[in-house]
């Protein structure tokens, strides 16, 4: 481990714990109505910054005519919220602190600098997320955390999408506003016609039969995540011989790993958008929990993710046929059924 990654864990223990107790919820006033609205989810992952988009969209059901800014680490939020327009401003904090000390500085002066409504922090254990919460400016301020929620006993409360927007709800109830529906949004990364096409276009280079739907599968991860090359073989060959009537494709990660050695026609591509749009024009993806897997939920195709180590009530699919697989003890063959369940 590097003196910096020591340094960079010393340092998360310290803030930790100085920001466990900090700050208070500040509660909108009855009948005011917030327009500059500040969420804050200072983390850098693909996967959970894409999980904060039903939050900005239910924040834009209630709120329409409202503007907001995110607070995020890393300059993926740009790309995946380039199509939100009630997304205004998008305040990046450097993935790695210390090689960018000078723009971490400085990101933290423009959150200083600019007035807010309101502001959102995402997760109640984000340190920097209580401190941003904190160093912000607005009247009225939410930490994340409620007590006596009347939401969280609900069985799907602790799912890292859903929470944020059960919360969102119970600080508006506090507030006096009164929610007449309450749906949690699905991820999205509401792509345009124009990139629609395209991925249906990057599609069609790469299957053999243009009149077939498409399967794609995903077969990296990271960690433990992955699962084993034996593992995914005996399900390819599964699939080769169950669906015979669909193109199978794989879609391949920015390291260009396969688990299957590239032995379906493959497609690749660093563009997350253009990936999106490649998922929205097939009919079903298979993966393993990763940024991918919510890239999918968030594309409208079908989405299975395959569950091992992580939690699928905390991080699986939701919303329309999608669903969440604990393969733990699953036959390749109840795979294949839960396939064809969802085609």
């Amino acid at each position: 481990m590097s003196n910096l990654a020591k340094i960079n864990i010393f340092r998360r223990k310290i803030t930790k714990g100085l920001t466990r107790n900090i700050g208070k919820n500040r509660f909108i006033v009855k009948g005011v109505t917030p327009k500059k609205i500040l969420i804050v989810r200072p983390n850098h992952r693909l996967g959970n910054t894409l999980l904060i988009t039903p939050l900005i969209l239910e924040i834009s059901k209630q709120f329409p005519d409202s503007k907001i800014d995110l607070f995020v680490k890393g300059t993926v939020a740009n790309v995946l919220f380039e199509n939100y327009t009630q997304v205004d401003q998008i305040l990046c904090l450097p993935k790695k602190h210390f090689k960018e000390l000078f723009l971490y500085f400085k990101t933290w002066f423009r959150l200083r600098l600019k007035k807010y409504d309101l502001v959102i922090n995402t997760t109640k254990g984000s340190s920097s997320g209580r401190l941003a919460t904190k160093l912000s400016r607005a009247p009225y301020k939410f930490y994340g955390e409620i007590e006596d929620n009347p939401y969280n006993k609900l069985p799907d409360y602790e799912h890292f999408a859903k929470f944020p927007v059960y919360n969102f709800w119970a600080y508006l109830e506090l507030s006096g506003r009164a929610i007449p529906e309450k749906n949690i949004p699905v991820l999205s990364l509401k792509l345009s016609a124009e990139e629609l096409q395209n991925g249906q276009e990057k599609l069609h280079e790469i299957i053999p039969d243009k009149n077939k739907p498409t399967i794609a599968i995903f077969t990296f991860a990271t960690g433990d995540k992955c699962y084993s090359e034996q593992w995914w073989e005996k399900l390819y060959q599964a699939m080769l011989a169950e669906f015979k009537d669909y193109n199978l494709i794989e879609i391949l990660p920015v390291e260009n790993i396969s688990q299957i050695q590239h032995k379906a026609p493959t497609y690749y591509s660093k563009d997350i958008r253009e990936i999106t749009a490649v998922m929205a024009n097939t009919s079903i993806f298979i993966g393993a929990d990763s940024g991918m897997m919510h890239l999918s939920v968030s594309s409208g195709t079908t989405t299975i993710g395959l569950f091992h180590v992580t939690d699928p009530t905390r991080y699986g699919p939701y919303g329309n046929k999608n669903c969440s697989l604990n393969t733990t003890g699953l036959s390749t063959e109840e795979i294949i059924k839960e396939i064809k369940d969802r085609l």
